[in-house]
């Protein structure tokens, strides 16, 4: 098959006209202001490795084409960031003196048969030795390793691979795993034809077929940088844009064959990228710990109830010049969350405005809160809401989790004193009370007030399951914990709702109750995540055989239960970690009840 290659072509238009937005002027000001004192220069660098199979050799041409593919991201994101306002940065490339791209090549232990998507931190454990050669420690550099998992027929056009294709970093360091095949090259991005037969995106012209895949490098890329996905807020790319984090990595300059508008960086991401060591030139405090608290929260309904206004103010020992605001919608993973940003003033002080375009009605949703450090780091929290049927946002949860903060942090720090002191600021008989007794007696460590199932008085039609003695508990993360979480954001949340009681069960987590002659009829509830990410999968088993099934739950999604187990003996209630790994897998069994 012959590809017509064009040389050192770029289809970059000028830097964009339109002037900086408000909020790149403002945060840039802060950033200069603060790296302009007792400066720190510093020129980090992002490592490319190119990995091989025994049995397999690299892709042609490996290196060249590899310096055009990188050159050409570099020159996308110096294009968008200077769009931004924030001048050409961009990612810093290694070369060497000749300015040639410097590629550290690895020969893995095993042939091709040997390795799979799954298999990333096996190739990378396989890189680092080479690395460590080289003066490079992994741990603490921004690493992209392409992969030959590929299997690419120039005569027959077919493309399939099992290439891991993933990554994840922050500003000190990060890895993403890539694939390298022969007909990626930037030159094949204005193809029409010829059209490739690819085992995931069926047939495809080249040049599309490049889009993704070179876009997939690009936005993989931003995951190593530290950026999470994120989806286009309406009347931020006038052109039609898609975001790069989100589905942008394949629609990557198909502008150039005119299939679409192309991808683009959005507002968001280059405020977080502006304070990035490598895009930033700055290693100053790039090490320090760091994180920001907000303190004065408050949230309100806009005048159509259908919108809504954060406020805070943020502390931290390092200058934050932005606030993000991620509104992340049940369902997608993380694609869809819309983004809304906010500069702080001299005080500390901001505003996020979410508007009705970064609400899903009929969704519950997570909002979180990023702050920007101007060292590079971020500091997240999160918080629920719901949007119902009618586009009317529920504030209520947030509301509640807001006026725990103070108590929480008086737990945290062991101060008994002032936690009891706040705990009174609630009605005696409000479930406010409840769940931070709870809370408080729960850190304490304190004896449980619980029953066997078969001991709960006759006259007891329903009880929480939590405040039964399970005959074996186990979970995937500390110790069993009932009615509040084992750490500091405490209380129960799950799809926009407060929980008063329930489960913990981090992934893997088990959960058995003895039911024998008690006369217990009915078990129901909900499970799903406490805010903070990761994905379970919940079970439930009447003496050994499943009777209950979730589908993945991530994000702030929940599925409801019940169940006749009016012939059980043994209940078994368990989490599973997805088959995705166990990192932040916090599940939780929320009012989960027994009835007679």
């Amino acid at each position: 098959m012959k590809i017509f290659v064009f040389l050192s072509v770029f289809w970059f238009l000028p830097a964009s006209v339109h002037p900086a937005s408000p909020e790149a002027e403002a945060a840039r000001r802060i950033l200069d202001t603060w790296h302009a004192e007792n400066p720190e220069p510093g020129e980090r660098k992002l490592h490319i490795v190119a990995w091989r199979s025994q049995d397999r050799g690299f892709a042609k041409d490996h290196r060249e084409r590899l310096q055009r593919i990188l050159d050409h991201i570099q020159k996308f994101y110096a294009a968008e960031m200077e769009r931004h306002g924030f001048g050409p940065r961009s990612i810093r490339l290694d070369r060497d003196n000749e300015g040639r791209l410097v590629v550290h090549e690895v020969t893995g232990a095993g042939n091709h048969a040997d390795y799979g998507k799954p298999d990333g931190r096996k190739i990378r454990s396989e890189c680092l030795p080479v690395l460590r050669a080289a003066g490079i420690d992994a741990e603490r550099e921004t690493i992209l390793i392409f992969t030959n998992l590929v299997e690419w027929d120039a005569e027959k056009l077919t493309f399939q691979h099992k290439s891991p294709y993933y990554a994840g970093g922050t500003q000190r360091s990060g890895t993403a795993w890539q694939l390298d095949s022969a007909e990626l090259d930037t030159s094949n991005l204005p193809l029409k034809t010829p059209l490739v037969q690819d085992g995931e995106y069926d047939r495809i012209s080249l040049g599309k077929h490049n889009s993704i895949f070179i876009g997939g490098i690009a936005h993989e890329l931003g995951h190593a940088l530290g950026l999470p996905h994120c989806t286009v807020r309406a009347g931020e790319s006038s052109e039609g844009r898609t975001a790069l984090m989100g589905s942008g990595n394949r629609t990557y300059f198909e502008e150039v064959r005119g299939d679409g508008p192309g991808s683009f960086l959005t507002l968001a991401h280059a405020l977080r990228l502006a304070s990035h060591p490598q895009f930033s030139g700055s290693v100053k405090g790039m090490n320090l710990p760091a994180r920001a608290t907000l303190a004065d929260r408050k949230v309100e309904h806009a005048g159509d109830g259908k919108s809504f206004r954060f406020s805070a103010r943020v502390e931290c020992p390092i200058p934050v010049y932005a606030m993000i605001a991620y509104l992340d919608p049940e369902g997608g993973g993380d694609y869809n969350a819309r983004t809304v940003v906010a500069i702080p003033n001299g005080q500390g002080q901001f505003t996020l405005v979410c508007g009705t375009d970064a609400l899903v009605p009929g969704k519950s949703g997570e909002l979180r809160v990023v702050a920007c450090l101007a060292n590079g780091a971020t500091s997240t929290e999160r918080h629920e809401y719901r949007v119902g049927g009618d586009a009317r946002v529920d504030l209520e949860t947030m509301a509640v989790s807001f006026s725990f903060a103070p108590f929480l942090d008086a737990v945290e720090t062991k101060d008994d004193k002032k936690a009891e002191s706040l705990l009174l600021q609630w009605p005696e008989d409000s479930r406010e009370r409840r769940i931070a007794r709870s809370i408080l007696l729960g850190r304490r460590n304190a004896a449980r007030v619980s029953l066997a199932a078969k001991e709960v008085p006759a006259e007891v039609k329903s009880i929480p399951l939590s405040r039964i003695t399970p005959q074996e508990a186990s979970v995937g993360w500390g110790n069993p914990a009932y009615d509040h979480l084992p750490r500091r954001d405490a209380i129960l949340l799950g799809g926009g709702r407060l929980y008063e009681t329930g489960i913990y069960a981090h992934a893997d987590s088990k959960h058995r109750y003895d039911l024998s002659g008690a006369g217990w009829k009915e078990v129901s509830g909900s499970c799903g995540l406490a805010p903070g990410g990761g994905s379970v999968v919940f079970a439930i088993f009447a003496d050994g055989t499943e009777v209950f099934r979730s589908r993945k739950l991530e994000g702030t999604a929940v599925e409801t239960f019940k169940l006749d187990v009016s012939k059980t003996h043994l209940l078994e209630l368990r989490t599973e970690d997805a088959k995705d790994g166990k990192t932040g897998d916090w599940g939780i069994w929320f009012a989960p009840e027994l009835r007679r």
